[in-house]
């Protein structure tokens, strides 16, 4: 997930701040020194992670691309030079066009913008751009929401009595409910001094930037990993009191399959798995949406001296085209696999599932699966010419059946007519008959359409009484009873208007 952060550099930045009357610093210094800190952090914990650093004022710059080079980011810290007003429109559309232009408009990303709870004054002002809102025309449309999912920290080099005082605060966080409320204001606990801007970047740390640290279980074995970026919580919708899942830290591969069997199933997020205790080097490739981890020698050296389950089961998942299958939590499993854009570059992926039982039906449940060993024969034959999926639902889709829809009085009109003229052809259409009449009373019932199911009941009654002498004495019967039945369902008799109940043929013997 790559960060790119914006830092304000107008002239309010350059307010002086006085520290324990020692020497007098500027909130764009504090700024810089959290933001200094957060970078250490992310080169130390988050070496993966691109960032790009943006300075703007009434207008933007990007000042470093996406990078994983932090001590060219920290550079560009000690360089910032001042400009003049505040224009926080003009950033975000220039945040808008370095992201897209970079990974396009389906990568998630976060934003950190570093100000100090300033507007700016007049045209351009947040506070401006916020009023005129509603009044713009489609090429002057407001940034917000990103064209991309995004997470937007602002970080504040001010109180939040300061902010306050003055209409900043809720421009705020009208700003942050724009970009799609997926984010925080972070405000200075306390008086404006070093202290109190790092513990604001160290709750920053805390929220988006602190490492998920896991142990992978394969049978008896087991390693340290980490997982970049960190996994989010999920909420489940269809759950009546939702409450938001979180992937353990105990990884359990329950299992492993084949590559053609799992398909492209649909995931909630992908995250690169690396083992702790194997120094890998990382290939700074300068941008790209995979993050790659080079096996080289001293790689394969180092796996040699401390052995890791991680090292070996990325291997064997790429030479053996397998997957395998992980449980995250209670009901919810993921996949680790291997990637590779090159020969040299590979990496171990997981991606999640959707929480539940069965998040891919064809699989059926995940819990219902089991080893080869176990089956009475192989699933998949002898030489590989056959294959256990898709699993066959035990109910039928809706989308597989024809399903009944009377949009207009003439598709109505047809169903009937059909049951009446399968009805003067008893009993040679029997079965045909009963098949027509159970498909459009199941429809009826479904829709609520009791009325019809008596006025086909008063149809068949009315044919019954217009048979001629020579026809077959079971069309009678058969009319009779099917009429009966319908009339029983649409006073809603429970032991006829079940929905899964049919009308079946009474049976007759006239073979005397």
């Amino acid at each position: 997930m790559p960060t790119v952060v914006v830092m304000d550099v107008s002239l309010s930045m350059t307010r002086p701040v006085c520290l324990d009357g020692s020497e007098e610093f500027q909130r764009k210094n504090l700024a810089v020194h959290g933001l200094n800190m957060l970078f250490e952090h992310m080169a130390s914990n988050y070496r993966l992670e691109f960032t790009a650093l943006m300075a703007f004022s009434s207008l933007w710059e990007l000042l470093v691309p996406f990078t994983r080079d932090y001590n060219a980011l920290q550079e560009a810290l000690s360089t910032l030079e001042d400009y003049d007003k505040t224009c926080v429109e003009s950033a975000l559309q220039g945040v808008s066009n370095v992201v897209q232009q970079e990974w396009g408009s389906a990568c998630p990303c976060q934003v950190v913008l570093v100000t100090d709870g300033s507007l700016g004054i007049g045209k351009g002002s947040l506070r401006h751009s916020l009023q005129t809102l509603k009044h713009r025309g489609d090429d002057k449309k407001f940034p917000l929401p990103f064209p991309f999912p995004t997470k937007m920290f602002i970080m504040c080099v001010a109180n939040a009595e300061e902010l306050q005082t003055t209409d900043a605060m809720d421009n705020l966080e009208e700003l942050l409910f724009l970009s799609g409320g997926d984010g925080q204001i972070l405000t200075v606990d306390g008086p404006l001094c070093m202290k109190s801007v790092q513990a604001m970047f160290g709750r920053l740390i805390d929220v988006a930037y602190s490492p998920f640290h896991a142990v992978l279980h394969c049978g008896n074995l087991s390693s340290d990993v980490q997982v970049f970026p960190r996994p989010e919580a999920v909420v489940v919708d269809d759950e009546v009191d939702p409450i938001p899942r979180t992937v353990n830290t105990d990884l359990k591969i329950v299992g492993f399959m084949e590559i053609g069997d799992i398909s492209s199933p649909p995931v909630i997020s992908r995250h690169l798995v690396l083992p702790i205790a194997v120094n890998k080097d990382v290939d700074d490739v300068g941008g790209g949406a995979t993050e790659e981890l080079e096996e080289e020698p001293s790689a394969s050296q180092a796996a040699g001296k401390s052995p890791n389950i991680c090292v070996l089961l990325h291997g064997s998942l790429r030479v053996e085209g397998m997957v395998a299958l992980v449980e995250l939590g209670l009901e919810w499993y993921g996949m680790l696999h291997s990637q590779a854009d090159s020969k040299k570059k590979s990496n171990m992926m997981m991606s999640l599932f959707e929480p539940g039982p069965d998040p891919l039906p064809w699989l059926g449940k995940i819990t219902h699966l089991g080893p080869i060993s176990e089956a009475a024969e192989n699933p998949y034959g002898e030489d590989d010419s056959k294959s256990p999926f898709p699993v066959t639902p035990q109910v039928k889709r809706s989308y597989a059946q024809n399903v009944t829809v009377w949009i207009k009085a003439s598709g109505l009109q047809t169903d009937v007519q059909k049951i009446l003229r399968n009805a003067r052809k008893l009993p040679d259409k029997t079965q045909t008959f009963y098949k027509e009449l159970n498909r459009l009373r199941k429809a009826a019932l479904a829709f609520g359409f009791w009325e019809l199911l008596k006025g086909v009941a008063d149809l068949l009654e009315r044919e019954c009484t217009m048979l001629p002498d020579s026809a077959h004495p079971d069309a009678a019967f058969q009319l009779s009873h099917a009429a009966q039945q319908l009339k029983r369902a649409s006073a809603g008799d429970p032991q006829y208007a079940g929905f899964d109940h049919n009308i079946v043929p009474i049976p007759t013997d006239f073979s005397s």
